[in-house]
């Protein structure tokens, strides 16, 4: 199995288990808390790799929600002053 994690990509809750190695009832437990967000599809849970990332390294996401937040207050003054 390839270890890199495409954050677009779409994951097995088997996938994630392997990857964050886990047992099945800490995957339940993750999925059901809500610490790791997933799509019900049919009987199944479809997991984004973004949420993997970000379970696995909340530092990147948190980088990267300053940046945008950096941006979007950038972005508001510079609105204001039309």
């Amino acid at each position: 199995m390839d270890k890199t994690i495409n954050e677009n990509s779409v994951y097995t809750t088997k996938e994630v288990q392997d990857y964050l190695k886990v047992s099945k009832s800490t995957m339940k437990r993750l999925l059901k808390k809500g610490i790791l967000r997933a799509n019900k599809v049919g009987n199944q849970y479809r997991v984004l790799g973004r949420e993997i990332l970000s379970l696995i390294s909340p530092q990147a996401e948190k980088k990267a929600s300053d940046i945008y937040q950096k941006i979007k207050h950038k972005t508001k003054e510079t609105i204001q002053g039309w």
